[in-house]
């Protein structure tokens, strides 16, 4: 059975990475609006054999649309999410407008799919890194609860957008042929440098990025609980983010019973060969479905053997954004 889609925000690196999903799953529509700002309208976009026409996306752009796969930026969903939904759309946002709305699923379909089935007319999406990050961690935290969780995250530009990624291309030619890096998307080099995450920061000292992947992870594990604390770092990557994350669990787990747990995980592939000290790196994942795990080790600082250490790769514009709103509407199928 086909639906009648609209991509909101077709023109932007998620909404792009959302066609491409939606062709290589063969996803069953019967027709597809390509919404974009005032800036975009008119644009033409090849899909599966035909030529599309960009559409201003207002209020009114959302009659007989069944499903619309957001990613227009926080604003704009708030504004124009509400409205699709009142015309009797599902919405998918990806942005963070709507994630800790107690009346707003916020779903991963690897950990809870059952969510989906409370939505009014919005279902959110989770924070890229959230998503890369707890993919993995699910299966471990089913099996033997995590009471506590460290991660420092590896952010690539790609979670900035492609003007981002072309920023990196720019600075990196700049600083080679001798000269000044140009910064207008990043409020640094991005260019051979790193720098702590660019999103706002919170009276506590932690910025939103961190808090997302706090309070983010409350959510969709059900378990307020859980312990958890982050630094989110942007780093000189084009694509997919990487995360170090170390786990205290409730019980004694061994690195083995862990890859046996993640052998069979959705949405996980263990690349973890001590021997050749080759593990995840963001090439692995980058254009991949799966979160990649390797480096899996007893955190020997903590007792009881109940402390694990893993690192992680994902596509941040794929699994951690377009992939898992694809997902989402496949469950709403």
């Amino acid at each position: 059975m086909g639906c009648n889609l609209a991509i909101a925000g077709v023109t932007g690196a998620v909404g792009q990475e959302f066609l491409s999903i939606l062709e290589e799953r063969n996803f069953p529509f019967d027709s597809i609006k390509m919404l974009a700002s005032s800036r975009s309208k008119g644009k033409k976009i090849e899909f599966k054999g035909k030529t599309y026409i960009v559409e201003e996306m207002t209020k009114n752009s959302f009659k007989d649309v069944d499903i619309a796969l957001f990613s227009a930026g926080a604003s704009r969903s708030k504004e124009f999410g509400p409205a699709a939904a009142k015309a009797g759309a599902v919405v998918v946002d990806n942005s963070s407008a709507f994630r800790m709305d107690p009346e707003v699923p916020l779903v991963i379909p690897e950990i809870n799919p059952e969510a989906i089935a409370q939505h009014k007319g919005i279902i959110a999406n989770p924070n890229c890194s959230t998503i890369i990050a707890i993919v993995p961690v699910w299966p471990l935290h089913k099996a033997n609860p995590v009471k506590r969780m460290v991660v420092s995250t590896y952010q690539a530009a790609s979670g900035a957008g492609h003007s981002a990624m072309v920023e990196l291309e720019e600075q990196s030619r700049e600083i080679l042929a001798g000269k000044k890096p140009t910064c207008k998307v990043f409020p640094y080099q991005i260019a051979f440098n790193i720098f702590s995450h660019n999103s706002a920061m919170e009276p506590n000292g932690y910025n939103q990025e961190e808090m997302k992947m706090v309070n983010e992870t409350r959510k969709i594990f059900s378990c307020p609980e859980i312990l958890i604390t982050c630094t989110c770092i942007r780093i000189p990557v084009y694509r997919a983010h990487s995360e170090s994350i170390n786990l205290e669990f409730t019980d004694s787990i061994t690195p083995d019973q862990v890859r046996d747990l993640l052998s069979t995980a959705p949405g996980v592939t263990v690349l973890d060969d001590r021997k050749n000290n080759r593990f995840p790196m963001p090439i692995d994942a980058s254009g991949k479905d799966d979160v990649f795990v390797g480096r899996i080790r007893q955190d020997e600082s903590i007792p009881e053997n109940r402390g694990i250490n893993i690192w992680v790769s994902g596509d941040q514009i794929r699994k951690g954004a377009a992939l898992n709103a694809v997902q989402i509407a496949e469950k709403l199928l």
